[in-house]
C-alpha cells in the first residue's frame, strides 16, 4: 500500500508573484532515519511502506495532489535589510487539514536548489537536519509554539561545506504556515501594495479570522509573539538568528539554526558563531521582537488610506508589546518559582535569584528543578546569598497552594543540551542513531524523565560554545 496524503493546498492558489513552482531534486539513495507516526496521525497521513516514506521525504516522489513550490519573502538580517530571500533550499509540498482540523504545512528542507538559492547549493547536512529535528519536537513537547518535524532521510549523497566532505540529508518540516514578516516586507519595499493586501487577507483567514484588517492583524501578532519569547527564556532557549525571516505570523518558533539551551546563566549568553555584537542575546531577545514587530507595522502601514491615523494606531500596538512580554515572563517565571499569582514585586524576586546564578554561572534548568529539593544551596558557589534569597523566597510562597507541584510543571527535568546533541550528530555520522533515538525518547516526557546523566551540565570539556547556522 502506498503511502497517501489528503493535501488541501491554499497557498498555492495566490498570485505566482509569491513563489516559484518547482519540484524537489532528486537525491541518490534516500533512507528513512526517523519519522514521526504520532504526528504523522494528527495530520491524517496514511504511511504505507516504508520505501515509499523514503521517496517522498527524500525528494524523489512527489505525492499526488501536491503543489510544490518554492516560497518568496525578504527579510533583515541582524538588522540588514536584505529585499529578496526566499526559499533557497526549501520546497513547500502543500497544505493538510489533520484530524484536529489544524491546516499544515508540509515542508522538504534540504531539497535543492531553488531560484532563491543566491549561490548555494540547495542541500543539508545530516547535522542541522537531525538538529532540527531533535529540538522542534522537544520544543513541541514542552509546550511552545513550534515547527515539528516529521521525517528525516538521509540522502545518499555528500554535500561540501568549510568541514569537508559531509553527509547530506532532507527534513521534512511541518508549520501551521510559512508565513513570515519577511514575507510582508517583500511587497511592501517593491510597493506591490496590490499583492500586500492579499497576503493579509490570506493571513487573516488563515490564522486570526476573528481579526477585522490590517491593525487587527498586527495586534494578533504581537500578541503571539509576546507569549512566545517569555516560553523560550523560561527554558533557557536562545534562538540566535532573530531575523524578520524566521519570525512567524502564526507565533511558532522556525528555523534552528545556531540555537541552543543554556547551561550557565547569563543574560548575554549568545550562542550563534555569527553574533560577533551580541544582537541576538539570552536576554535580548524581547528588545528584537518588539523590533521584528516594528517591521511588520511599517509594511502593514501600506494598506492604509489614512497613512497618519495607522501610524499612530501601529505605533501603540507595538508599543504596548513590551508591558505584554514583561507580563508573560512574569507569569512564566513566577510559575517556575512556585507563585501562581504573581505579583509587581515579584519581578525582583525573581531578578535576584538570577543575578545569583549569573554571578555564580549556575546552571539554569538544575537550578530551578533544586528548587524543589533540599539542596538547591549546591547549585551556588555563594551558598550565603543563596540563603537569604531562599529565606525571602519562603515567605513568600509559604500560603501558596502547593507550589511544588506548580514548580514542577513548569520547569523540565530534561532538555535538549547542546553538547548531547553534538555528540548525537557525531554518532550519527558514524551510521549510530542510538544516541538519537535516546535524546528523542527522553525529550518526549520532558517533566517526567529523570535519567540523571541527560540532566548533568557539560564538563569542561563536553562545553560547545557556539552552534552554527543549519546548512
Amino acid at each position: 500500500m502506498a503511502m497517501t496524503i489528503a493535501f488541501d493546498n491554499s497557498y498555492a492558489q495566490l498570485p505566482d508573484a509569491f513563489f516559484t513552482r518547482l519540484a524537489p531534486t532528486a537525491v541518490k539513495s534516500p533512507k528513512l532515519l526517523a519519522f514521526n507516526d504520532n504526528l504523522a496521525k494528527v495530520m491524517g497521513i496514511d504511511t504505507g511502506d516504508l520505501p515509499d516514506l523514503a521517496e517522498v521525504f527524500g525528494g524523489n516522489q512527489t505525492p499526488s495532489g501536491a503543489v510544490p513550490l518554492a516560497q518568496l519573502y525578504a527579510g533583515h538580517q541582524f538588522g540588514n535589510f536584505n529585499p529578496q530571500l526566499g526559499d533557497g533550499r526549501a520546497i513547500l509540498l502543500g497544505e493538510v487539514v489533520g484530524t484536529d482540523g489544524i491546516r499544515r504545512d508540509i515542508q522538504l528542507k534540504g531539497s535543492g536548489q531553488t531560484p532563491y538559492s543566491r549561490m548555494g547549493d540547495g542541500r543539508a547536512w545530516l547535522g542541522p537536519v537531525l538538529r532540527e529535528y531533535v529540538v522542534s519536537e522537544a520544543m513541541h513537547a514542552l509546550g511552545i509554539p513550534t515547527t515539528r518535524a516529521l521525517a528525516a532521510v538521509s540522502t545518499g549523497e555528500d554535500i561540501w561545506r568549510e568541514q569537508g566532505a559531509l553527509p547530506g540529508a532532507v527534513l521534512t518540516r511541518v508549520a501551521q504556515s510559512h508565513l513570515r514578516v519577511g514575507t510582508f516586507q517583500v511587497f511592501a519595499h517593491r510597493g506591490e501594495v496590490d499583492h500586500l493586501r492579499i497576503l493579509t487577507d490570506y493571513a487573516i483567514k488563515r490564522h486570526y479570522p476573528d481579526a477585522t484588517g490590517p491593525m487587527e492583524l498586527l495586534r494578533k501578532v504581537c500578541a503571539a509573539q509576546a507569549a512566545l519569547i517569555p516560553a523560550w527564556m523560561s527554558v533557557g532557549f536562545i534562538h540566535g538568528v532573530m531575523n524578520t525571516d524566521n519570525c512567524t505570523i502564526s507565533g511558532e518558533t522556525i528555523d534552528y539554526g545556531p540555537c541552543a539551551f543554556m547551561d550557565g546563566f547569563h543574560q548575554n549568553r549568545v550562542f550563534s558563531s555569527i553574533d560577533q555584537q551580541g544582537r541576538y542575546a539570552f536576554g535580548n531577545q524581547p528588545n528584537i521582537a518588539v523590533w521584528n514587530m516594528a517591521q511588520l507595522a511599517t509594511s502593514l502601514i501600506q494598506l492604509a488610506k489614512d497613512k497618519d491615523a495607522a501610524v499612530e494606531e501601529a505605533t501603540e500596538i507595538v508599543h504596548a508589546m513590551p508591558a505584554q512580554i514583561e507580563a508573560n515572563w512574569l507569569d512564566r517565571f513566577a510559575a517556575k518559582i512556585g507563585i501562581s499569582k504573581p505579583r509587581t514585586e515579584d519581578s525582583d524576586l525573581i531578578d535576584r535569584l538570577l543575578g545569583l546564578m549569573q554571578n555564580d554561572g549556575a546552571d539554569f534548568a538544575n537550578t530551578f528543578n533544586s528548587l524543589c529539593k533540599p539542596n538547591a544551596r549546591d547549585q551556588f558557589a555563594n551558598r550565603e546569598a543563596f540563603d537569604a534569597w531562599a529565606e525571602n523566597w519562603q515567605n513568600r510562597i509559604k500560603d501558596e497552594p502547593d507550589p511544588q507541584s506548580r514548580m514542577q510543571t513548569a520547569n523540565p527535568q530534561i532538555i535538549p543540551r547542546n553538547h548531547r546533541i553534538e555528540q548525537m550528530i557525531e554518532a550519527a555520522v558514524a551510521g549510530d542513531m542510538a544516541p538519537f533515538h535516546r535524546l528523542m525518547a527522553a525529550l518526549a516526557t520532558p517533566f517526567e524523565n529523570t535519567d540523571a546523566d541527560l540532566q548533568r551540565p557539560p564538563s569542561q570539556e563536553e562545553i560547545v560554545p557556539a552552534t552554527f547556522c543549519g546548512t
